[in-house]
């Protein structure tokens, strides 16, 4: 029987999810949490309730955001994290995979997509859903023109209204590397200006 820590921050959605989980006859909801603060409980000195053996865990919440409890999982050596999102940016899955993530998943998978998914990552195999696959590849099939990492957070900064500066001031880089950053991504996206990369991005699914 696989123990699962279920996290997500729509109580109706998550006591769906967890019904659907607990059909399975060899998977069963331990815990529930609304943030990743719960995630996070796992890994404090003093814990002392059951380990799940995988953690199934959305990542956009108010307080402690998926991608940030599953880093930090990650770094203590603690349980697997599949993510469940609705989610299917290329800026979400980088973002959810670098942190640590081994598999992610789209709320709207099949029943027995998520059966598998659960089975896969509590064994340290990756899932993927078909759409994010897809995206992965298609970035690794045209590198020339893919975003890296940090141009798609920039990207995801301006879509937030954020100036030069501020961007900046939140990334600890100079106004000088932010300015080439905007020149690398506007010559990728084909745009000259902050709205048309922003709008672009978001047709691309780059960002949210």
């Amino acid at each position: 029987m696989l123990n699962v820590l279920l996290i997500d921050d729509h109580p109706v959605v998550r006591a769906g999810l967890k019904a659907i989980l607990n059909s399975f006859e060899d998977v069963q909801v331990i815990a529930e949490g609304s943030d990743g603060s719960a995630a996070l409980a796992l890994i404090e000195p003093d814990y002392s309730g059951p380990q799940p053996d995988v953690v199934v865990m959305d990542i956009q919440m108010p307080g402690i955001s998926g991608i940030e409890a599953t880093r930090q999982l990650k770094a203590a050596g603690g349980p697997p994290v599949l993510v469940l999102s609705t989610y299917d940016s290329e800026a979400d899955i980088l973002a959810a995979l670098s942190a640590g993530a081994i598999g992610y998943l789209l709320k709207d998978a099949p029943e027995h997509a998520l059966h598998d998914a659960v089975l896969r990552t509590a064994s340290g195999q990756r899932t993927l859903a078909p759409e994010v696959a897809a995206t992965l590849a298609e970035r690794i099939s045209h590198p020339e023109e893919a975003l890296s990492e940090r141009e798609i957070e920039i990207l995801q900064a301006l879509a937030s209204g954020a100036t030069n500066r501020e961007l900046a001031a939140q990334m600890f880089i100079s106004l000088a590397t932010v300015k080439t950053h905007l020149i690398h991504i506007f010559r990728k996206l084909g745009v000259d200006t902050r709205t048309a990369a922003v709008t672009v991005a978001r047709e691309k699914k780059l960002i949210s």
